[in-house]
């Protein structure tokens, strides 16, 4: 019988509370859920379930709602499956550095075949809110602050986890969050007030959810935080207008942990009664853990506040989902017939991501990579050289430190017997203040050839709930920096952190720095291949690194302003003379203690390859709407070792309706060069890429000129300039 028929058939013969029972996620982590969820389940007052993921439980639970309640409706069992299950890929963030959606797709396949193992069905991932502001805790699970590299990983991670037919075995349901525009939470504070004009919304915050719809994503949720004073699980504007209505979305959308009920102390309802009612209007298909629609749901029905048709559409939604995903016909999990947890793939898969993320920031004369031949002993140092459970980060709750292979451990098995390793912590954590293990650290230093310390955040503080108001290195990690430096010797940095840290006071003390997010299980291998180039590093930014916390938001695809700085008129705060006359400090928009350079723009990343561009052309200098230009550049690599560079095409549109940002990313590619190769690489642009929401909130290209550069970063210089014409 064909999906549909299936569905009108269910809902005929369900009654309203079966029917409001299929809107109900219940939470089942607590106690031995088959019994205290049993009544429930046979009476049909649960849609589904969250947070088990013992598999013998989960098979009981869709044993109890499939042959013991009327319908034999199963249950669709959700968990937040971020960056892995088992195999812990690196967060978000970190996969975003690869700039590899191949990559990013494959790993979403792992994880989503590991979690089908345990009975899970529905993922809620990816993250895909823009996000421009490091304080946030919960950047750690974003793809960082650009649009165009959002919705390509977005796209990239729902086919992942989706598979090509959500039946497919080990396939489960993906959910796009948060929509929308949680990343602009003010002051970085999760779960705070964002306050969005729309045309920003549908130029920047929008796209990557659109992109998501595209890619066939099952499942939408709403943002904790309210927008424009209204919280995103009662906004019409976003859940009807923009996601049922703009972009025909035929999925489930389903709240955040209890954010019915939070309708109330946001102060947009006055009671439980009034937050259901709000968010079933604005188009909240099943609610998350809460029992605002549990309890009032029948009630607003009986009293016409909510029409039949709207609980049969958020029904019928829910139905299709189970159906497309194959429940009905294959409720039961059997763990053999997928893949085991932690096999070969799995892990090399998390290899290839952890090596692809790292990015290095810095190398001083080459001192990078180090030889193990030209080392007799090497200090290691700092708290997270072997901090298993730290590395794996945020939002990890089925990884097993045990599992990872940390840095130290990696280095080890890598030199044996070779070079002497000495090991000092230094500190018990990433917050902990300078004691005598210090000296024992600068002994360390002084005593060997050479120096890898490996600071950063610990998993706990990234992630939701966890922002932080100054973002630098916790604790008195830059004293220990500082005093590591004191020795003389060569000092290699590696931070391991769920965020953009404001590094000033120790990137100029150290020689080499990578940057290497929390890269999950396979991290350790994938350092210790960079640091002694077995790999060369290919990571680029996805989102700027800021001097000090005070630039934030900085971003590259900033506004031009009225008064754009240039470096001759940047005057220090250190440079203006008490003696002076008060004259004028520049009149442009920077600031007077960081200038207006972030510490790393977007995009950069350095490599043991020497990447060089030039000879960029454009296949016509003109084009009119509806054509394609074609821009190509030389790249070549004069290094010594082959290397994988991210070659990036930006593109400024110089005069709009509403003023463009300086730069805007429109493509990229991924390309390994061999040792004294070049290649010719080539980009089309469409004109219809140059489009965006203007003054009438009319999505349309603009004819005028425009720039264009490829280069290695959001400030490549190599560029030309082109103008699109009007239709003939």
């Amino acid at each position: 019988m064909p999906i549909e028929d299936q569905v009108e058939s269910l809902l005929q013969q369900m009654t309203l509370a079966e029917k409001i029972g299929q809107m109900w996620q219940r939470n089942a982590s607590e106690g031995h859920p088959p019994e205290y969820l049993a009544e429930d389940l046979r009476a049909g007052r649960v849609g589904a379930v969250i947070n088990v993921v013992d598999v013998n439980t989960v098979n009981e639970l869709q044993r109890i709602a499939v042959e013991e309640s009327r319908l034999g409706i199963p249950l669709l069992v959700g968990r937040d499956v971020i960056h892995g299950f088992r195999t812990i890929m690196p967060l978000p963030l970190g996969l975003a550095a690869t700039w590899d959606p191949a990559l990013v797709g494959e790993c979403a396949r792992v994880s989503a075949r590991e979690a089908a193992t345990a009975g899970i069905n529905w993922t809620f991932a990816p993250m895909i809110d823009i996000a421009r502001d490091p304080r946030w805790g919960r950047i750690a699970e974003s793809f960082g602050e650009d649009v165009l590299l959002t919705s390509r990983l977005a796209a990239a991670m729902v086919h992942g986890f989706q598979d090509v037919d959500l039946a497919a075995p080990g396939a489960i349901a993906a959910c796009a969050k948060h929509f929308a525009g949680y990343g602009a939470v003010e002051s970085g504070r999760d779960y705070a007030t964002t306050s969005i004009p729309e045309i920003e919304l549908r130029n920047v915050y929008f796209p990557p959810f659109k992109a998501a719809v595209d890619a066939g994503v099952a499942t939408f949720m709403p943002s904790f935080s309210d927008l424009n004073g209204v919280p995103a699980t009662g906004n019409e504007f976003l859940l009807r207008q923009v996601l049922r209505d703009e972009w025909d979305f035929g999925g489930v959308v389903v709240s955040d942990w209890d954010s019915v009920r939070q309708l109330s102390i946001h102060g947009l309802t006055e009671d439980d009664a009034g937050s259901a009612l709000a968010a079933a209007l604005a188009g909240v298909d099943m609610e998350m853990e809460g029992d605002a629609y549990r309890k009032h749901l029948a009630d607003l029905v009986e009293r016409g506040h909510v029409g039949i048709d709207l609980i049969d559409d958020a029904v019928a939604r829910i139905l299709r989902l189970k159906l497309r995903l194959g429940l009905f016909d294959a409720p039961y999990t059997d763990p053999a017939a997928l893949p085991p947890l932690l096999d070969r793939p799995a892990l090399e898969t998390a290899r290839r991501a952890a090596l692809q993320s790292v990015v290095m920031l810095v190398n001083r004369d080459g001192l990078l990579p180090l030889s193990a031949h030209s080392l007799s002993s090497i200090a290691v140092i700092g708290p997270l050289a072997d901090a298993a459970h730290e590395q794996i980060g945020t939002w990890t709750f089925d990884g097993h430190a045990a599992d990872a292979i940390t840095p130290l451990q990696a280095l080890r098995t890598l030199l044996g017997a070779g070079v002497e390793l000495r090991h000092v912590p230094a500190m018990a954590h990433s917050r902990s203040r300078a004691g005598p293990e210090f000296e024992h650290a600068v002994a360390a230093a002084s005593e060997t050839d050479a120096t890898i310390v490996f600071l950063g955040e610990e998993a706990i503080l990234s992630g939701e709930a966890h922002s932080r108001a100054e973002i630098g290195l916790p604790g008195d990690q830059a004293e220990l920096v500082r005093r590591l430096r004191s020795t003389g010797k060569p000092l290699v940095a590696v931070i391991m952190a769920g965020r953009p840290l404001t590094l000033a006071d120790i990137v100029d003390q150290v020689d080499a720095l990578l940057f290497a997010w929390h890269p999950g299980t396979m991290g350790g291998p994938a350092i210790a291949d960079l640091l002694f180039g077995r790999e060369s590093p290919s990571g680029k930014l996805p989102v700027t690194f800021p001097r000090m916390v005070g630039q934030v938001p900085i971003y590259y695809s900033q506004k031009n302003t009225g008064k754009p700085p240039t470096p001759d008129q940047v005057v220090h705060i250190d440079a203006i003379d008490p003696h002076a006359p008060q004259t004028s400090l520049g009149m442009t928009a920077f600031h007077l203690d960081a200038g207006y350079l972030p510490l790393f723009p977007f995009g950069f990343g350095l490599s043991y390859g020497e990447f060089h561009y030039a000879e960029i052309r454009a296949s016509a200098d003109r084009i009119r709407l509806g054509e394609t230009l074609e821009i190509s550049v030389q790249l070549s690599n004069r290094g010594p070792v082959a290397a994988e560079e991210v070659v990036q095409l930006y593109v400024r549109d110089l005069v709009g309706s509403v003023t463009r940002p300086v730069r805007e990313l429109k493509e990229f590619r991924r390309v390994r060069v061999g040792p004294g190769e070049a290649v010719r690489l080539s980009f089309e642009l469409h004109t219809d890429q140059l489009a965006f929401y203007g003054r009438s909130l009319r999505y349309a290209t603009e004819p005028g000129e425009f720039h264009a550069w490829i280069g290695g970063s959001s400030d490549a210089g190599l560029g030309i300039t082109f103008r699109v014409l009007g239709a003939s």
